[in-house]
């Protein structure tokens, strides 16, 4: 499918807005206006909630400084400020000590973006991908909502990471990043989700958020430790992008094309089902399992739930 008006985030002239048409894409690609509209889901969520490291919008910093949350106490010197002398700390050793507190900047919010073959598919709606780009934009238009700046590293190697912006423009990097990365699927050689996670615990520092889209496979390859090792500092939400028909088979005969001929899929027999099941299943039963042990929420987004669905506490099917 032809895309004419290249979208381009480089130099300084005003953000050019692709004329791919959005009703063109028909559920098959992600279109960046299409992502640009999302901005109304995002205005209309919820106010800024408090998670397990404060507040969302604003997140502690490494230094200390003139921040509004108590860090710690040391001895005064001269020169600090007499209001935050800690005086009950100082009667109780006999030497005063003022208190320190933490500085504030804007937090990090990463979206990570599997791009494995098994997401550019879909029965209902639209494609897993173009959900997955979908999510990502709700997800981008929440942190410029929270005053965070926004993100995103691609598991492949397609342009790879967009850094941290604030700001609109910064919004608009990322929507022109994931309308890119879920035009088509990877050329081989992808270097899949585990490398792109490996990476981001490194690039991130503690208070950052990470949204995770991802295939329950591509979730389920990744070794426990690359996991833990994100989450330790990090607030992680993983995403898993499905389809109906992958959770409810129908109980009959499919035909397939496949590369090597037609098909049939007999998924009234018990064999067929419960290898249905270990393949599409049983990845999402094992994540939802294992990864909230590890402070990962895991939240399930089909093709034809509404792409804010995710924003609450759990999914609800029937949006559009």
């Amino acid at each position: 499918m032809a895309v004419s008006g290249e979208p381009s985030v480089h130099g300084e002239a005003p953000f050019p807005v692709s004329d791919f048409p959005v009703s063109a894409a028909n559920g098959l690609v992600p279109a960046l206006p299409e992502l640009i509209a999302l901005r109304r889901l995002a205005s209309r969520g919820n106010d800024p909630r408090r998670g397990r490291r404060g507040v969302v919008g604003r997140a502690a910093a490494v230094q200390r400084g003139r921040g509004m949350e108590y860090a710690e106490s040391r001895e005064y010197v001269a020169g600090d400020d007499a209001r935050h002398i800690d005086w009950k700390l100082s009667a109780r050793t006999g030497f005063t000590h003022t208190k320190t507190f933490q500085s504030e900047r804007e937090r990090v919010s990463l979206i990570v973006a599997d791009t494995a073959p098994a997401l550019y598919f879909g029965t209902r709606v639209r494609f897993k991908s173009v959900q997955a780009a979908r999510a990502g934009a709700v997800a981008a238009w929440s942190a410029l909502r929270d005053g965070d700046r926004v993100a995103a590293l691609c598991d492949g190697g397609q342009g790879g990471l967009v850094p941290p912006t604030g700001g609109t423009r910064g919004v608009l990097r990322v929507l022109d990043a994931l309308a890119r990365w879920y035009r088509a699927p990877p050329p081989a050689g992808d270097s899949g989700l585990q490398a792109a996670l490996e990476q981001a615990a490194r690039l991130l520092h503690p208070g950052a958020r990470a949204l995770v889209l991802a295939d329950p496979a591509s979730a389920l390859a990744v070794a426990p430790a690359v996991w833990s090792a994100l989450s330790m500092h990090v607030d992680v939400r993983l995403l898993l992008l499905v389809d109906p028909l992958e959770l409810e088979p129908p109980d009959c005969v499919l035909p397939l094309s496949t590369p090597h001929g037609r098909m049939q899929l007999d998924l009234a027999s018990t064999p067929a089902r419960e290898a249905w099941d270990a393949a599409f299943v049983a990845p999402i039963e094992a994540l939802c399992g294992s990864l909230p042990g590890r402070r990962i929420q895991v939240q399930v987004l089909s093709s034809d739930d509404a792409s804010d669905a995710w924003l609450a506490a759990g999914v609800q099917r029937g949006g559009r």
